[in-house]
């Protein structure tokens, strides 16, 4: 009997070759004749370009050209943003680098030095000196806050009205009105954004880190004019995307650029601070949440309204409020999203986009009115746990949070909770217990995938893919072995090319299922046509046959039956090749009709303890427990390594992360991880984290998505936390002491 794989904690497949050194990310492919290009950055946050010296730059020995607005070839402008045109759906910004003398951002590129090594580009690009004319920039995310205006269009329906939320709260016996800020954030992934070009005639193919293969490929056609099909791109390994390598920056268009000026292969990969200065992050934050509840805890009133910003040349907002709608049960809600436009890098993607900053305010702001009640704070909680959509009645495609809060609570150890604040202490260190919810949205994508069963017993799954750091193919390889019955070695996952069939952007959470569905739809139509020769055979054993179970390596039912070898051999067919998935047309279809139907989204309890050292206020995470309810679990392994990723970086978020900005000049001050501080394994306790294995019945084998939610109710289980250590709410991100002295 063929094992199952689908739930088991699976090794990754490509955990050899990324260990060993055998991998190779997108500046790691060696090219005869490679040039390697460097940036230079705009040091004003507005204005235009007067005069550019590229001289001494030019006098280094090794540079080939020095690339500006004067003399760069012409890239097409952007395209305006469509749904159904996929080149405009990973736009960074709106900048036409170098074909411009317009200075949008403190760190926008301005020129591109291409010499024979790097260390002469980086060299040079020092040397070239910008002269400018500076006009009146917009920096100050918190001075322009009162200048806000309503978001516009229906990006995760941000605005929503039941009720009469401000006379209820004002109506209710006990309220907290209460205003939190969250600064911005910068991507630090593990490999920096890089990108290797090489164009042969009007041909180009790419080496690129990217979350968006196929996106990224329709949109560089658009932008250098050439045919989709005369481009390749090539993204095997990606070392960290977090939402960053979503979108198309300025490095890969540069990169492009640069090789089609000079006719060589050009390697660009950007520096840290490189990546801070052209790569967008999290937006920052000014956030308000008022509730109101009667005296036993049940909630009349629930008031979210946030500020983040823009650039002006770009950005999408973030649905910060998004959680509000789902989370509590409430006869009055009033949720408002507003944005400030700034002269900045644009803002994108970082994981769990608007739900990560939401939801440490929504869930600080409970955790306070459980305070003023005297009430358990996950007895609240559950005493506003809603039966269907607070605001529009919808059913819950899948919903377990009370069953999360239940294993949780026991793991954890919540009854040796003492409520009251500052009472639990060991030694120097005052101990808190904080708690909060995660939730987070889940999505599907449009994804096609092939499949080829062949007469020696392999196995190939084809789909373009990403390998952001997920275990994607190697989830994708347990779902076909289980639907064929096959044993997981003979399974291959081709991936990260953009000549394989049109992968999902790993992002939102949705890749795993997105392509499950399109695996699973593949591998059936192949046990029905591997069914139909066998019974075309009058010596086939399944001759009249008509529900075989695939398993070893065959199909069966009972003691009849035989391998899919044997089937393709004696029907003298060397493979059988199925294809399944789903356009972006029926994707659409599909999202709107489930949107009508269901809310869908995966959601957990987070169980913190802190210490907080009361002469210094140093604060440590000395515990964590989180329960999830993600639907279908695919690989243990790779789904408890995601979960307890999302908790870390949650921790950096409460604790440390914080990106600053000079409000003079727009120049982040601190673009590099000696000064912008991301969790280290001393920061980090052991993570316990547990999922419910529950399958929703309204997703591809159950499975909901794991990559986000981890991150989400983070910042408020350990603001919960120090506030019942120390009896001070930190409504400021991050927690660092000058917010917590005196204690």
């Amino acid at each position: 009997m063929t094992e199952k794989y689908v739930g088991r904690p699976v090794d990754r497949l490509d955990g050899r070759a990324k260990t060993t050194g055998q991998a190779r990310f997108a500046a790691e492919h060696p090219y005869p004749d490679l040039a390697h290009a460097a940036l230079v950055h705009a040091t004003i946050p507005r204005g235009r370009i007067t005069a550019i010296d590229t001289e001494a730059a030019r006098a280094v020995k090794g540079v080939i050209d020095v690339l500006t607005h004067e003399n760069a070839p012409a890239m097409k402008p952007p395209p305006s943003q469509s749904l159904l045109n996929p080149s405009t759906m990973v736009i960074g910004t709106s900048v036409n680098y170098l074909a411009t003398d317009e200075v949008h951002w403190n760190g926008q590129p301005v020129a591109v030095v291409v010499a024979e090594s790097p260390e002469a580009a980086r060299h040079a690009a020092d040397l070239v000196r910008p002269t400018y004319e500076e006009l009146p920039a917009v920096v100050d995310f918190a001075a322009e806050e009162p200048n806000a205006t309503p978001q516009k269009g229906n990006a995760m329906q941000p605005a929503a009205d039941k009720g009469n939320a401000e006379a209820a709260l004002a109506a209710a016996s006990v309220s907290v009105d209460l205003r939190f800020t969250t600064p911005p954030h910068n991507h630090n992934a593990i490999e920096p954004h890089a990108t290797t070009a090489v164009w042969d005639g009007d041909r180009l193919t790419v080496h690129e880190g990217t979350q968006s293969i196929a996106w990224l490929r329709s949109h560089l056609a658009q932008r250098f004019g050439v045919p989709q099909g005369n481009i390749r791109v090539l993204s095997p390994y990606v070392g960290g995307g977090f939402g960053g390598k979503g979108s198309v920056w300025a490095g890969t268009l540069l990169a492009v650029l640069a090789a089609r000026a000079t006719k060589r292969p050009v390697r660009l990969a950007l520096t840290r601070a490189g990546v801070y200065h052209t790569v967008g992050g999290r937006t920052p934050s000014t956030q308000r949440v008022a509730l109101g509840a009667d005296s036993g805890g049940r909630l009349t009133a629930l008031i979210h309204t946030s500020v983040a910003r823009t650039g002006r040349v770009g950005g999408g907002p973030e649905q910060i409020t998004a959680a509000s709608r789902h989370l509590y049960d409430s006869p009055n809600i009033r949720l408002r999203q507003s944005l400030v436009q700034l002269d900045l890098v644009s803002n994108t993607f970082m994981r769990a986009p608007g739900e990560s900053i939401g939801t440490f305010a929504l869930e600080s702001a409970v955790d306070e009115l459980a305070c003023e009640l005297g009430m358990d704070p996950i007895e609240l909680r559950m005493r506003n746990e809603p039966a269907r959509n607070p605001l529009d009645g919808k059913r819950f495609a899948h919903r377990m949070l009370r069953e999360a809060y239940e294993v949780g609570a026991e793991r954890f150890g919540w009854r040796e909770r003492d409520p009251r604040p500052g009472s639990m202490r060991d030694g120097r260190w005052l101990v808190g217990m904080g708690v909060a919810s995660a939730y987070h949205p889940a999505f599907q994508l449009p994804a096609s995938v092939t499949v080829r069963l062949g007469a020696d017993g392999g196995v190939v799954v084809r789909c373009g893919l990403h390998e952001i750091g997920v275990g994607a193919a190697t989830a994708q390889a347990q779902i076909a072995a289980d639907e064929l019955g096959m044993p997981l070695e003979s399974v291959r996952v081709e991936i990260g090319d953009s000549e394989l069939p049109e992968g999902p952007m790993a992002g939102g959470s949705g890749q795993t299922a997105s392509v499950a569905a399109g695996v699973v739809e593949a591998c059936r139509k192949l046990r029905r046509a591997a069914l139909d020769l066998a019974r075309k055979s009058p010596d086939s054993p399944l001759r009249g046959v008509t529900a075989p179970e695939a398993r070893d390596g065959g199909l069966y039912q009972g003691s009849r039956g035989e391998t899919y070898a044997a089937i393709l051999t004696r029907a003298g067919r060397d493979h059988l090749e199925a294809a399944a998935g789903m356009g972006m047309l029926r994707f659409l279809a599909k999202t709107v009709r489930d949107r009508r139907r269901w809310v869908k989204a995966a959601s957990g309890a987070q169980f913190c303890e802190v210490r907080v050292d009361r002469d210094t206020g140093e604060v440590r995470v000395s515990r964590w427990v989180g329960v999830f309810d993600v639907g279908t679990v695919i690989n243990a392994k790779t789904v408890a390594s995601q979960l307890r990723g999302g908790i870390v970086m949650g921790i950096g978020l409460a604790l440390s992360e914080e990106t600053l900005v000079d409000h003079r000049t727009g120049r982040i001050v601190n673009a590099s991880l000696a000064e912008y501080h991301v969790p280290v394994h001393a920061d980090i306790p052991r993570i316990d984290v547990h999922w419910l294995d529950e399958p929703d019945p309204t997703m591809p084998l159950g499975l909901i998505g794991v990559g986000e939610v981890g991150i989400t109710g983070v910042g408020a289980a350990v603001a919960n936390a120090v506030r019942h250590a120390t009896g001070k709410r930190v409504r400021d991100l991050p927690i660092t002491l000058d917010k917590l002295l005196p204690l």
